[in-house]
C-alpha cells in the first residue's frame, strides 16, 4: 500500500488560490500569458483546422456516416429502414427508431458530399464546446493557455481524430453528456434529464450515468431521461418504416459479440479463444472494481461534486467499454471529464498509472512492426483492452488508498 500512497505525494503539495489543483498563475504568470497563449492557439487553431479539413474530410478506411446516411434517405423514400445484410463487418444502422427520427432531417439533403462535410463540421463544434464547458466546470479561466493546450491535446488524440474522420456522431455525444454534467452540478434537473435522456436514445451506453441522478435524488432528471427515449420512440415507430425490424434484426445483432475491431472484455475473450470460465470470472472481478469505485466516489458527492460526478461518470462508462459486447477505442473521448480533474485540487488523475491507461487508450500511434505481424494485427485493438483495464484498476487502487487514509483519520 506504501507504492499506492505515493501516488497521492502531489495532491498534498498542490497550489489551490486560483480554484484550480494545477495553481494556473503557478504554471504561467499573469505576465507570461500573453506569450504562452500567442504559441499555443496558433497550434491549437492549425491542428483542429487539419483534422477537420484534411483529415477528416479525406474518406477514411471507415465510414460511419455513409451507412447512416443511406438509413435516412430509405426512411423518407418509405424503403424499410433495416434491410441490411448484418452478416458482414461494415458498420451497419444500428440506431433506434427514435434515435432515426431524431436524426432524420439529414436525410432530407440530398448532396451526400456536403452534408458529410456538415456533419463532421457539427461533431467538431460540439467537441469544441464540450471541452470549454469541461474546462469551466474545472474552475480554467477562458483567457488561461491551459484552453488553447486542451483543444490541442484533444485534436491529436485517436478518438478524436477518428471520430471526425469516421464521421459519426461521438462529439455531439461529448457535448450532450457535458451539458448533463453541467446541469446536473447546477442542479437544473429536467436541462439535466433532456441531455441525458437524448444521449441515450441516440447511443444507450450513456444509461449507467442515470446512478448520478439517483445518487443526488435528483427525480426529475431521472423521470425526464427515462421518458425521453421512451416518448421518441413511441413517436417514430409508426413513422419509420420497417420499425419492428429493430427489435427482430438489430436488437439479436446488438447482443452478439463480434470478433472484428471489438477491444472489449468479451470480444478480446472471442478473439483469443478464451474458455468460457476464465471470461466470466474476469468480468465478475472487473465488475467488482468498477462496482468498489462507484461505491467509494459516493464520499466526495457532496465535499467535492464536480470530481465526484466527472470522476464517476468516467469509471462507469470505462467498464461499458469494456464489460459490453462491444468496445471501440474511440469511445475514449467520453472519458474527456474525468481526466479533466487533473485541474482539481483531489483527482484520480493525480497517479501515474491513470495516465498510463489514458495513453494507451487516447494515444494516435501506429502499433504496426516489422517484428512482428500477429502484434501489428490485434495491438490497434486491444490496446485499448488493456488501457481500460488500466484504468479499471488504478482507479480502484487510488481510491481504496483514499478511503483507508480517511479512516486513519480522528
Amino acid at each position: 500500500m506504501d507504492f499506492y500512497r505515493n501516488w497521492q505525494a502531489s495532491s498534498t503539495t498542490i497550489d489551490t488560490r486560483h480554484g484550480n489543483s494545477l495553481g494556473e498563475e503557478s504554471l504561467f504568470p499573469h505576465r507570461q500569458h500573453r506569450v504562452v497563449n500567442s504559441i499555443l492557439w496558433p497550434l491549437a487553431i492549425i491542428t483542429i483546422l487539419y483534422t477537420v479539413f484534411i483529415h477528416s474530410l479525406n474518406r477514411a478506411v471507415t465510414d460511419d456516416f455513409t451507412t447512416v446516411y443511406s438509413a435516412l434517405r430509405r426512411m423518407w423514400q418509405g424503403v424499410p429502414v433495416y434491410n441490411e445484410n448484418y452478416e458482414h463487418v461494415n458498420p451497419h444502422y444500428l440506431y433506434n427508431p427514435g434515435a432515426t427520427l431524431l436524426l432524420s432531417p439529414l436525410g432530407v439533403l440530398t448532396h451526400f458530399d456536403i452534408t458529410r462535410a456538415g456533419f463532421i463540421l457539427l461533431n467538431a463544434v460540439a467537441i469544441i464546446l464540450a471541452l470549454i464547458l469541461i474546462a469551466r466546470m474545472v474552475r480554467l479561466s477562458l483567457r488561461s493557455p491551459l484552453i488553447p493546450l486542451l483543444l490541442f491535446a484533444a485534436f491529436i488524440t485517436e478518438s478524436v481524430i477518428n471520430t471526425l474522420g469516421f464521421s459519426n456522431i461521438n462529439g455531439v455525444l461529448l457535448l450532450l453528456m457535458a451539458v448533463f454534467l453541467h446541469a446536473l452540478l447546477a442542479n437544473h434537473q429536467l436541462r439535466a434529464g433532456l441531455a441525458l435522456g437524448l444521449a441515450i436514445l441516440i447511443k444507450p451506453l450513456f444509461a449507467p450515468l442515470l446512478f448520478l441522478s439517483f445518487a443526488r435524488g435528483h427525480w426529475l432528471t431521472l423521470i425526464s431521461a427515462l421518458a425521453t427515449p421512451v416518448l421518441c420512440n413511441l413517436i417514430a415507430w409508426p413513422l419509420v418504416p420497417g420499425a419492428s425490424d429493430y427489435l427482430h434484426i438489430v436488437t439479436p445483432y446488438l447482443a452478439e459479440t463480434r470478433d472484428y475491431a471489438n477491444a472489449s472484455l468479451p470480444g478480446f475473450a472471442v478473439y483469443f479463444g478464451m474458455p468460457g470460465w476464465m471470461e466470466k470470472a474476469w468480468f465478475l472481478v472487473f465488475a467488482a472494481l468498477i462496482a468498489w469505485s462507484v461505491i467509494i466516489l459516493l464520499r466526495w458527492r457532496n465535499i467535492a461534486p464536480t470530481m465526484w460526478a466527472f470522476s464517476t461518470s468516467g469509471i462507469l462508462l470505462t467498464g461499458v467499454f469494456l464489460l459490453s459486447s462491444l468496445g471501440q477505442m474511440y469511445y475514449s473521448m467520453l472519458l474527456f471529464p474525468m481526466i479533466a480533474t487533473v485541474f482539481l485540487p483531489r483527482s484520480l488523475m493525480h497517479t501515474w498509472p491513470m495516465w498510463l491507461g489514458t495513453c494507451l487508450v487516447l494515444a494516435p500511434w501506429s502499433w504496426e512492426s516489422d517484428l512482428s505481424a500477429t502484434f501489428t494485427r490485434w495491438a490497434p485493438v486491444f490496446v485499448a483492452t488493456v488501457g481500460w483495464s488500466v484504468i479499471i484498476c488504478s482507479t480502484a487502487a487510488t481510491l481504496s488508498v483514499w478511503w483507508r487514509e480517511e479512516k486513519k483519520q480522528p
